[in-house]
């Protein structure tokens, strides 16, 4: 039994070249291929490396090589050039110089301008609108500790005018209060009668109310009183902190107390002595203006300077008022 056989044309069927994946992406032109081949043999064969085997340093440079195709030229041989450019500044051991950049606002501020400076900060209740008298006692006297009793005196009857008075207007009126009260003397003014008292007046109007000016000097004899008692009443207030200020640290206006414990504990036995206006939110008010407490706030330029006050004149007014103790006590002793 014989069977057919197809006759087989003696023509081979024209192959399509394989196209091979380069650097550049699949571009292999059918017309070139007999030119390579040519440009081959004359120079000296080269062994070739596959793609699947591309060295480590390529793939660590973060060369990404598609194995399947790659139809983007361009973003390949970019990806390349930088490959083989980081390959050779590697190989060459030479490191580019990055330019500094200042990891912080100040550090930019201070590149540009090393000696600038800004005007000096204050507490917020002070602003460029405030009575300049008001900013000079700010900046000079607030917070500052006193021990003298005469101005302790001055600025206890300061803090009780602030229920009728702003800082501002009393600062104004500070040289007649002084006028008035003959310069805060306690035993000047604790010999005031009812006519004298009435005549305190400016402009034809009492400096203060009535109730006032009675309790101030009301309090003027108990200072007197505590005087005998402690020596002075700058050891008397000052007592009541253990004779070291005391020093807060608010950055903020709205942290600043009106009132706290120790001005309740100081306002309460004021009160079981006699005293009259010195609740507690006029006796933290005196605290603060005589220095007895530092709440200037932390970004003002008053607070360390007040601390550093502070260190220097503790020392030799802590021995005054030692001293001044223990004369108290022999004079007790010998009566």
């Amino acid at each position: 039994m014989s069977v057919a056989t197809r006759p087989r044309s003696s023509a081979k069927p024209l192959t399509e070249p394989r196209a091979i994946l380069g650097p550049a992406g699949n571009r292999v032109r059918v017309s070139d291929e007999s030119k390579r081949r040519t440009e081959a043999l004359k120079k000296p064969q080269r062994p070739k490396v596959p793609v699947s085997q591309s060295p480590k340093s390529v793939v660590q440079s973060n060369v990404s090589v598609d194995s399947c195709c790659s139809s983007d030229s361009s973003s390949s041989n970019s990806s390349f050039k930088t490959a083989s450019s980081r390959k050779t500044v590697k190989q060459n051991g030479v490191k580019q110089a990055k330019p500094k950049v200042a990891s912080t606002a100040d550090e930019v501020v201070t590149e540009i301008s090393p000696a600038m400076s800004g005007p000096l900060k204050r507490c917020d209740w002070i602003t460029p609108f405030s009575d300049p008298l008001y900013t000079s006692f700010h900046d000079e006297e607030w917070g500052v500790a006193v021990h003298n009793d005469r101005k302790l005196f001055e600025l206890l009857v300061f803090s009780q005018a602030l229920a009728e008075l702003s800082w501002p207007t009393i600062l104004k009126k500070r040289e007649i209060f002084r006028k008035l009260f003959d310069n805060f003397d306690p035993s000047s003014m604790a010999q005031f009668t009812e006519k004298k008292m009435l005549s305190l007046k400016v402009d034809g109007c009492l400096l203060l109310s009535e109730a006032k000016l009675r309790a101030i000097v009301e309090n003027a004899k108990l200072i007197l009183k505590v005087q005998q008692e402690f020596g002075s009443f700058s050891s008397y207030c000052w007592g009541s902190v253990n004779h070291k200020p005391l020093r807060n640290a608010f950055r903020y206006a709205r942290q600043v107390p009106v009132k706290t414990p120790k001005a309740e504990v100081m306002s309460k036995d004021m009160m079981r002595r006699g005293f009259c206006c010195v609740g507690p939110t006029v006796v933290y008010s005196f605290m603060q203006v005589a220095g007895i407490v530092n709440d200037h706030l932390v970004t003002c330029f008053r607070y360390q300077e007040c601390n550093a006050t502070v260190k220097k004149d503790i020392k030799p007014k802590i021995e005054e008022i030692e001293r001044l103790t223990k004369d108290a006590d022999n004079i007790c002793l010998s009566r």
